[in-house]
């Protein structure tokens, strides 16, 4: 796994995650709408942390910055 999540996407994965899963557990919506909130939120929350999103590797998309050649 490579990164291809990098600068200012991943922070705002990871609130954006955090936001969805309180959104969830504290905003009262429906059972199907507290699990999309679940589901939509961990998602993000740990593609964010790990700095890989398999959607982004299958449309070729990649937001990390290039990698330093050694020595520089």
């Amino acid at each position: 796994m490579t990164c291809n999540v990098g600068g200012i996407e991943r922070p705002i994965r990871i609130v954006l995650g955090l936001a969805l899963i309180a959104a969830g557990a504290l905003a009262g919506l429906s059972e199907g709408l507290t699990m999309t909130a679940y589901v939509v939120g961990a998602v993000a929350l740990v593609t964010g942390g790990v700095g890989y999103c398999p959607a982004w590797q299958l449309f070729g998309i990649n937001t990390c910055p290039p990698a330093k050649p050694e020595g520089k």
